[in-house]
């Protein structure tokens, strides 16, 4: 008898209702190729907790910002962190995953992100501009983003929110990598119109800069997105790294780029289950 493929439970929210695009072709696709080397089975996020003792390990991907479903988030991750299921990408992920923190502590360090605070008594790190973004710590999707004046900031800086400069920046770049392994990059050459998206062809030191986040975060497995802004000065400056649910924009790759990532995603899937789940 041929060994039993592993089981997939793969999580999306179909009906999530995105800005400018379509998550659900997205998931539609990537389970159409996943099918070829493993039983998949689909969920919405708020089933997770329920099914995931009948497979093997369950792939997180476009299940839209966990705000919608908190409580049901948490006792999903207690659950597997508990038990020890295989959850991809694994759940000791240090960005987004885990919150907005880890803007404050890379601004603080000195890496190459926007300035970033979150109380009143430290708005003096930040450079002087005409406007800055205010946004929740447990923001997603530009949920709850305002523009404000510095002179708004000090009665807004709690704790409870981030505080940034309002770059104004050429445009915006996101690179994509499977485990440490770099897939492709896209970009907005217009930022008022950020989800019309184009491949950029990074240079070596647009890779050392994603690269350096991705290191920093040092999942052994799982799928990333580097998202960049380049700022006046030429430099790349980090917005965010995506290490929960990101949205990969595949319908703005070729055929071949896009089957590429498709394999790349399926083998590392494979080596996760071969390795036993282990996240470092």
């Amino acid at each position: 008898m041929a060994d039993a493929r592993p089981r997939i439970l793969y999580v999306s929210d179909l009906a999530y209702p995105a800005r400018g695009r379509r998550y659900c072709d997205e998931d539609i696709l990537l389970t159409s190729r996943l099918r070829a080397g493993f039983d998949l089975a689909l969920c919405h996020p708020r089933d997770a907790a329920a099914l995931m003792d009948a497979f093997d390990a369950v792939v997180v991907r476009n299940s839209g910002p966990v705000l919608g479903y908190r409580a049901e988030y948490d006792a999903f991750r207690e659950r597997a962190l508990r038990q020890g299921t295989r959850v991809y990408n694994p759940l000791t992920g240090r960005a987004d995953m885990a919150g907005k923190q880890y803007l404050l502590d890379l601004s603080a360090a000195g890496l190459p992100v926007i300035p970033t605070v979150d109380r009143a008594e430290d708005l003096h790190r930040l450079p002087e501009a005409g406007r800055y973004v205010v946004k929740p710590r447990l923001g997603a999707d530009s949920i709850g983003l305002r523009i404000v004046t510095r002179a708004e900031l000090p009665a807004l800086a709690d704790g409870t929110v981030l505080v940034q400069p309002h770059v104004d920046f050429a445009y915006e770049v996101s690179f994509c990598f499977v485990d440490d392994a770099f897939q492709y990059a896209l970009y907005a050459p217009d930022p008022a119109r950020r989800w019309e998206l184009r491949p950029y062809e990074p240079t070596v030191r647009d890779l050392e800069f994603a690269r350096r986040f991705i290191e920093w975060n040092g999942l052994r497995h799982g799928i990333q997105r580097v998202d960049a802004c380049r700022a006046p000065d030429g430099e790349l400056l980090l917005v965010e790294l995506e290490d929960l649910n990101p949205y990969l924009s595949l319908d703005a790759l070729d055929e071949d780029r896009r089957e590429a990532f498709v394999a790349a995603f399926a083998a590392s899937l494979h080596r996760f289950l071969a390795d036993g789940g282990r996240t470092h």
